[in-house]
């Protein structure tokens, strides 16, 4: 008679057989439910979106390799993507929630259960809505993969996990900052930065009204916490610093860094970063954890600061006094970017594998295909204002891209991106990357917009090779890390520069590349990859289409209505697939 422990573990493999379990890889299961609160992070009562009631939404911890079932109902009043920012959905683009991947979950209570793996993943990431400008919003929390236990990492354990989620916020609601782009408007300056979904500690009466709520970090003294931060604002660069602590960097969207004290860190919109910090002071008084907006006038945006505190359990009293600095001149995007090409990984390191990171030779491949992709300040296309990718504002296909494959929908995406930007007006189109299966493609981003940008590459992690100022040319592939590049999925892009990245092109399905910064997100500056295994006729690179998947466009038509009620969860929902898993149990107990 096989064990109980076991009997589940059976159980789990069937009832994930034609979604994402794999061997005897455990699963977490977890319900998320969106709605609206009124919360008033910065003294102004105003509409956000919770996740569970909660803003920000709850942490999901899971390890490497489990199989993560996420139930997410819509209760808002317009539709709903969530999307799991550096989370790389292998084989499985079905459930990567944006548009080009996905039909939107209709409001009105609806649901959808995504279902993936976290194959061979560390780290920390984030979830959050990807549609409709619903991040501004709220909606996010953290995503948390954690080693198994077999892999060591690469620092003592430490005594405690901290999430840090930074982001610049606006007081108008996400419908009012999406009309102001619609109408050709700019979002101007943010009204602050919130820490954990809270304003800032009153640390200057002046530019900090009272009554506030600020949030603060407990922790006991000659301890040392793993503190994961997020920027998941708009568009605002911050720098992060925390009074008097170093920050020893150790790992970024999923890979080991080499480490080093940092005490400050650029953290751009859409990063993430883990550090280690040592409670080593003396505790005279609390000490101040900062984000503070960089790139722009100080004077006019000194408002657009995070403060929040860290208390030690035996702090003498209050924190007082200014701020610690940030780096001594916020224009100063050499320091800026010196800093970002510090950041390299650590290859001697095991990741979510027992290898080390660095046995993957990537500065030793040929390169298969290259992209430039140019960025320019928004631009106004038949009356509208849009941003750009070589002169292409995407417009999401009606029917998204793999599914308009499988049914055959004809028109519904054009496979003519252009290599590099093209001398001609800048257009509105739904052209994709027609990119090769287990190809190896170099992504020159450059910037020759006003603002920092952030790229975001879905499904995969790149090495950012390099980046500087001005016109990117050959005779930069000199300057190229070859050896110990930090691999992510979100990079910074400096005005008037270039980044270059690497990727290694062997997960299956249709990626999302897109800016991170949330209003050229809205205006189109983005675009899909489209990687096709032509001699994959059984689905082993690439999983069928999910029981559940929505449709949507010319394949509305196949969309059952879901039945709503109060009382129980949608069809589709986490409470019956436990009941599944209940009468697969039985019928196993049965026999066995």
């Amino acid at each position: 008679m096989a064990s109980s422990s076991l009997l589940v573990h059976r159980v789990c493999c069937i009832a994930l057989f034609f979604t994402l379990c794999f061997a005897a890889d455990p699963f977490a299961n977890f319900e998320l439910e969106y709605s609206y609160i009124t919360a008033s992070p910065l003294g102004v009562p105003q509409q956000v979106v919770a996740v569970n009631g909660k803003f920000p939404g709850p942490i999901l911890n899971v390890t490497t390799n489990y199989n993560v079932v996420v139930d997410v109902k819509n209760k808002l009043d317009e539709e709903l993507l969530v999307t799991w920012s550096g989370i790389q959905m292998r084989r499985t683009s079905w459930q990567d929630g944006v548009l080009g991947t996905n039909c939107p979950i209709p409001k009105g209570g609806w649901n959808f259960t995504y279902q993936f793996q976290v194959k061979d993943q560390i780290g920390s990431f984030f979830y959050a809505p990807s549609v409709n400008m619903q991040r501004a919003a709220g909606g996010f929390g953290s995503f948390i993969v954690t080693n198994r236990n077999i892999i060591p990492i690469p620092f003592s354990p430490p005594d405690g996990d901290i999430v840090i989620i930074i982001g610049d916020w606006y007081t108008r609601s996400h419908k009012t900052l999406r009309k102001d782009l619609d109408d050709g408007k700019q979002l101007g300056m943010p009204d602050g930065v919130l820490i954990n979904g809270k304003g800032p500690y009153r640390y200057n009466t002046t530019l900090v009204p009272d009554g506030i709520d600020h949030e603060t970090i407990n922790v006991d003294p000659g301890k040392t916490y793993r503190v994961r931060v997020h920027n998941v604002g708009v568009s605002t660069c911050l720098n992060f610093r925390i009074q008097n602590h170093n920050l020893l960097l150790v790992e970024t969207e999923g890979y080991y860094t080499s480490q080093q004290n940092y005490t400050s860190v650029d953290i751009h919109v859409g990063q993430s970063y883990t550090f280690l910090v040592t409670m080593d002071q003396n505790a005279s008084s609390d000490y101040y954890i900062v984000a503070s907006s960089r790139f722009v006038n100080q004077t006019i945006w000194q408002k657009v600061t995070g403060v929040g505190i860290l208390h030690y359990s035996n702090s003498k009293g209050k924190a007082a006094g200014p701020l610690p600095d940030p780096p001594n001149d916020v224009y100063d995007t050499s320091y800026a970017l010196n800093q970002a090409m510090s950041i390299r990984q650590n290859v001697s390191a095991s990741g979510a594998r027992p290898n080390p990171q660095g046995s993957f030779h990537y500065g030793q491949i040929n390169v298969t295909d290259f992209y430039l992709l140019k960025s320019v300040p928004p631009v106004s296309i038949d009356g509208k204002l849009r941003a750009t990718f070589n002169g292409i504002s995407f417009k999401n296909p009606v029917t998204p891209i793999r599914l308009a494959d499988l049914y055959y929908v004809k028109g519904d995406y054009k496979l003519d991106f252009p290599t590099k930007p093209m001398n001609r007006p800048p257009k509105v189109d739904t052209s994709i990357i027609n990119a090769t299966y287990k190809g190896f493609i170099e992504i020159v981003l450059q910037n020759n917009d006003t603002v920092v940008q952030s790229f975001h590459m879905d499904g995969y992690s790149f090495f950012v090779v390099g980046m500087g100022f001005g016109e990117w040319t050959e005779n930069n592939r000199g300057s190229y890390n070859r050896w110990d590049a930090i691999s992510r999925s979100t990079t910074q892009v400096f005005p008037g520069g270039w980044t270059a990245v690497l990727v290694s092109l062997d997960n299956v399905g249709v990626w999302n590349l897109r800016a991170e910064n949330l209003d050229r997100w809205y205006l189109g500056q983005e675009t899909y990859m489209r990687i096709i295994n032509p001699e994959d006729h059984s689905n082993k690179t690439e999983m069928p289409v999910p029981d559940n998947a929505l449709y949507c466009g010319a394949l509305a038509s196949m969309q059952k209505q879901q039945k709503v009620s109060s009382a129980t969860t949608l069809i589709g929902s986490s409470e019956l697939y436990f009941t599944l898993l209940l009468v697969l149990s039985a019928v196993i107990s049965l026999v066995s």
